[in-house]
């Protein structure tokens, strides 16, 4: 068993197989729910689906991530976050190469440089399109006012943060320089 699969179902909570009809990443042609909670994307590993529904009762923390980006230090805080405070807020990364091409690898490259470089064990998903024509059903639930009923928001580049309730409803976004364990951060988490 490759250091994929073994690191995908090491993510665990929120993972099922994608055998009954998996969502199909970038496909902007599937329809946006007005739920939080019908959402879904396949996992990094392209054989399980995170599905936002078994996360109900628990805060979302959604973040794009990329590997070769100024911000790539802040998976550190996202692993610390989640060591420290899983029990009250679940860490999405969202791999995404829309921002100077500074998430160029594979499904297992990006895995590897996660777990090697900062022993990440929160779930990822498939790369996907956080902006444009081709934006995830996710991203577009996040960034757009008639889905999230609070506000527009542009994802301006990589490790934006999406804070969403543990009732699904969208509370903040914050910019890439907030850090993971920034007294805002944690602040707007509310954790304890």
């Amino acid at each position: 068993m490759g250091l994929a699969s073994l690191l995908g179902l090491s993510c665990g909570s929120g993972l099922k197989n994608s055998s009954s009809g998996a969502p199909k990443g970038e496909d902007s042609s599937m329809i946006v729910p007005m739920n939080f909670y019908d959402l879904e994307v396949l996992a990094l590993d392209s054989q399980n689906v995170i599905r936002m529904r078994d996360f109900k009762g628990k805060k979302l923390l959604l973040v794009n991530v990329a590997s070769k980006c100024g911000y790539t230090y802040q998976y550190k805080g996202l692993q610390e976050l989640h060591e420290k405070y899983g029990d009250q807020v679940q860490i999405i990364g969202f791999p995404c190469n829309q921002f100077l091409f500074q998430e160029p690898g594979s499904g297992e490259q990006i895995q590897e440089f996660c777990q090697v470089n900062y022993g990440v064990s929160f779930p990822l998903s498939t790369k996907i399109n956080v902006k444009g024509s081709k934006q995830h059903p996710v991203y577009t639930w996040l960034t757009s006012k008639a889905f999230n009923g609070k506000d527009d928001y542009t994802v301006s580049w990589n490790f934006n943060k999406f804070l969403i309730s543990d009732e699904g409803e969208l509370l903040a976004h914050f910019g890439s320089k907030v850090e993971p364990m920034s007294e805002e951060l944690l602040a707007a988490i509310g954790v304890k």
